[in-house]
């Protein structure tokens, strides 16, 4: 459901694309309420998006950590509680998989699942 919300709306302009990034709308859309699933620095993790902006980052193997999320401009932004400052990344799509995208990491893969769903089922 939330592919197909989001993929109307990334492709409704661009038939042709190979690589779309995201709006920040778009990017409210898809993570909101939701978990990202992936690979970190070779970790396997998981983190809900609550829709009250609050977010869990849980890898395998480590404690949770908390903190907050925010979309500015086009861009995903969060913020744990020790941090000092806003770290920022795109989200774009490719080939139907989407990934987080900075000036200082690349591009890496991400699969959404709805709901919050930190623990595997």
């Amino acid at each position: 459901m939330i592919r197909v919300a989001v993929a109307l709306a990334v492709f409704a302009g661009a038939v042709e694309a190979q690589s779309v990034k995201l709006r920040g709308d778009e990017i409210a859309i898809l993570l909101s309420g939701n978990t990202a699933v992936g690979m970190w620095e070779g970790h396997a993790y998981r983190q809900y998006f609550d829709a009250d902006g609050t977010t869990i980052y849980a890898q395998d193997g480590d404690t949770s950590l908390h903190g907050k999320w925010r979309v500015e401009g086009e861009e995903y932004q969060s913020i744990g509680i020790i941090d000092e400052e806003w770290e920022g990344r795109f989200v774009m799509e490719y080939g139907g998989q989407w990934f987080w995208v900075s000036k200082t990491v690349p591009p890496t893969p991400f699969e959404v699942i709805e709901g919050n769903t930190l623990v595997a089922e």
